[in-house]
């Protein structure tokens, strides 16, 4: 019987410790885990266009004309560009600023053009007949243009620009008498013997300076 005992003491021992164990370590399965979905401050909007068919040698001086500048200014700058690749520019940086302004919740006037490339796309191969049963080759080339918005180095965005505005200016109010307050009543023509029109002064004056002879 006492052999039984100590058999049943020893079973039940390494039970506890195992129990206490596995919650030591739940607790620090608990304590390592990430923190998911933490907020993380957008500073750059990316737009793309594909397979543009256009030749990016074309593309090149339209984009050089506007890298570096404020957004809404290369808008204004392509409308008066007459070049084939203006218009596709700029719905690009159109698209760009509304994914600034819908997804992201930016201000699209503190954006500029960070980035603008013109990247080659795949050339499709088509042959002219020419003289003499020969053939000349024809290639049409297209463009890749990729674009990223970004915020200038020390710039704030225009809400907060006005929140701030608005909380440093004091309205300033002036106590009045009433008594102190002139009303002008409305002036009609002849009413004072002093008060004359332009018409009737112009006509007394032609009246006495008219020569008769």
């Amino acid at each position: 019987m006492a052999k039984k005992e100590q058999n049943n003491k020893k079973a039940l021992k390494p039970a506890g410790d195992q129990g206490s164990k596995l919650e030591v370590k739940e607790k620090k399965e608990k304590a390592v885990k990430p923190v998911k979905n933490a907020a993380k401050a957008v500073t750059e909007v990316h737009a793309s266009l594909r397979h543009l068919r256009i030749a990016p040698l074309k593309m090149r001086l339209v984009i050089n004309l506007i890298r570096g500048k404020n957004a809404m200014e290369a808008v204004d700058r392509l409308r008066l560009i007459n070049k084939a690749g203006a218009n596709p520019v700029s719905r690009l940086i159109n698209s760009a600023l509304a994914n600034a302004v819908n997804n992201f919740s930016l201000d699209k006037n503190d954006l500029y053009i960070k980035k603008i490339i013109v990247n080659e796309s795949p050339i499709l191969r088509r042959w002219q007949p020419r003289a003499h049963g020969r053939s000349a080759p024809i290639r049409k080339r297209g463009s890749h243009v990729e674009l990223i918005l970004g915020f200038k180095p020390g710039m704030e965005s225009t809400s907060v620009k006005k929140t701030a505005a608005t909380k440093s200016q004091k309205e300033e109010v002036k106590v009045v008498n009433p008594s102190e307050v002139k009303r002008s009543a409305p002036k009609v023509a002849g009413q004072n013997s002093g008060d004359k029109s332009h018409d009737e002064s112009g006509f007394i004056n032609k009246i006495f300076n008219r020569k008769t002879g």
